[in-house]
């Protein structure tokens, strides 16, 4: 299938260290996303697609999201920037919601724990689809590798 991710590429420069937790959830993404993805992009016009499978190279630069996009053999494609500004809300309760939940696995009650999971699994939906909107005309992604984007899009904003 071409129009997937083959690679993904986090810009780390100036980025905290992560709790555990935050790397955990990292690895996980990633994995996940190269396992299973959908995501190509739009013709423009006249312009031809440029086929994938591609490289994605995330980046926080200059207050802005850069996705960086190359083909399997790396040859650089395209590049586009979105605003944080619509993310700043649903990142900043993603994190609250995330803390609840990691503290509660340590100490609650089964019933409790899935009551709070099922919370974050809201905020990362709300993520995801302020993402798919933001992508619209720039790339095109499933649901499922839009959460998988916004949980990277997270441990961007840790730092």
């Amino acid at each position: 299938m071409t129009n997937r991710i083959c690679h993904i590429e986090i810009d780390e420069k100036g980025l905290m260290r992560p709790t555990p937790e935050i790397e955990q959830e990292r690895k996980v993404a990633i994995f996940d996303l190269l396992e299973e993805n959908s995501f190509g992009l739009p013709p423009r016009e006249g312009r031809e697609v440029p086929p994938g499978p591609y490289r994605l190279a995330l980046a926080i630069r200059e207050g802005r999201l850069v996705f960086g996009i190359a083909r399997e053999d790396e040859a650089q494609v395209g590049e586009f920037h979105l605003s944080l500004g619509p993310f700043r809300q649903v990142v900043k309760d993603y994190f609250q919601i995330c803390e609840s939940y990691f503290e509660a696995v340590k100490r609650l009650p089964p019933s409790q724990i899935e009551a709070i999971d099922m919370a974050r699994r809201g905020i990362h939906n709300e993520g995801a689809a302020i993402l798919q909107e933001r992508l619209e005309g720039k790339a095109e992604v499933d649901r499922d590798t839009a959460r998988r984007l916004f949980t990277l899009i997270c441990v961007l904003h840790w730092g």
